[in-house]
């Protein structure tokens, strides 16, 4: 059997069909494993933006129940020793507009 020698651009077009081949691939790889890495990245994204929306209906909660007239009026009358004001203690919209003039 004899063997035919390749010649220079024979042996040149087999390594740039092979050099193209695995850029193509190496390229192909990456694009999916990015895609992998993206879609992980957005799904932790999503389960942080859940987790801070129930951490914010928890503070609203909280706020709300902090806020309460109740909870405000027994905090100025027990510990503020706040009482009702005397009747010569209120201003009324009304005298101060005549007042004004």
């Amino acid at each position: 059997m004899i063997k035919k020698k390749l010649s220079k651009t024979e042996i040149l077009f087999v390594v740039l069909s092979l050099t193209v081949a695995l850029s193509c691939l190496t390229f192909y790889v990456w694009y999916q494993t990015e895609l992998i890495r993206l879609g992980l990245e957005n799904q932790k994204a999503q389960e942080t933006i859940k987790q801070l929306e129930e951490e914010i209906k928890s503070l609203e909660a909280q706020r709300s129940s902090l806020l309460s007239p109740e909870r405000v009026e027994k905090i100025a009358r027990e510990y503020l020793q706040l009482t009702e004001p005397n009747s010569n203690q209120l201003i009324y919209e009304e005298w101060l507009a005549e007042v004004k003039k």
